[in-house]
């Protein structure tokens, strides 16, 4: 009947409400509340290198578009390479209209117990993010200095494949992992000779892993899992001729 059809789109309706005030909700939940500051000059020198190994983040696609995280997010290195969305708020020195920007973990701000200690941002339990300068002034004025922040994690959007920097001695073989998408925080990687089984390498510090076998002269296959539980195998990344120093391009990544 009408009577009845009626009803039932009344339902519908009623029903995809709930379903977007549900989906709202997730993603207002989705957003935690912090605190951002600066480092170093507009040129983003000083935030080169950094706790999680990286070297020049120009030549390894991170640009300025990074992060120094305090205690409570960096979790000893494990959440490098993971990307963040922020969003000032609440303050005037908030700059209109700014929207949101995305960065990259790659560095460590370290606590300070020098007193007054509550005036040092990255001490636990802060969640705190230390920006490059040209990232702090897109969403607030420069002598703001500090200014609170809505956070929440977000996949990584990289171009190209996942990249391994191979360094160390015949006897040791330490690997950078980096240009990673998707989750882009590694919590495992092995490394495969083509005459060899495959090893579980160790984290040896942010996001280089190490082991002490021998694997010169052979093909070089990586298989890297992220914190999301995801795991992708990069079979012969590096040929038999591969040097210490060198770095290879995956053919892939994490989307």
């Amino acid at each position: 009947s009408k009577k009845t059809y009626k009803h039932l789109n009344m339902n519908r309706s009623m029903s995809f409400v709930m379903l977007l005030a549900i989906i709202v909700s997730v993603a207002d939940a989705a957003w935690e509340d912090a605190h951002a500051t600066f480092y170093g000059d507009i040129s983003g020198k000083e935030t080169m290198q950094g706790a999680c190994g990286y070297g020049d983040l120009f030549q390894e696609g991170y640009g300025l578009e990074t992060a120094a995280l305090s205690t409570a997010l960096f979790n000893n290195g494990q959440t490098c390479g993971a990307c963040f969305e922020l969003t000032c708020v609440n303050s005037q020195w908030c700059k209109q209209n700014a929207g949101a920007i995305r960065i990259t973990a790659t560095n460590f701000c370290p606590p300070n117990y020098t007193p007054p200690v509550d005036i040092h941002w990255c001490n636990p339990p802060n969640k705190h993010f230390d920006l490059s300068m040209k990232m702090f002034t897109s969403i607030a004025e420069y002598k703001s200095g500090i200014v609170p922040v809505k956070f929440r994690r977000v996949k990584c959007q990289k171009r190209g494949g996942v990249r391994f920097e191979v360094k160390g001695n015949p006897n040791f073989i330490m690997v950078l992992v980096y240009n990673v998408g998707g989750a882009g925080d590694v919590n495992s990687l092995a490394i495969k000779g083509h005459k060899s089984n495959w090893i579980s390498m160790q984290r040896n510090w942010g996001q280089n892993w190490n082991t002490g076998v021998g694997l010169v002269g052979q093909r070089l296959s990586f298989t890297v899992k992220t914190s999301d539980g995801r795991s992708l195998t990069f079979y012969d990344v590096a040929s038999e001729s591969w040097g210490f120093g060198q770095t290879f391009e995956a053919k892939s990544n994490f989307y």
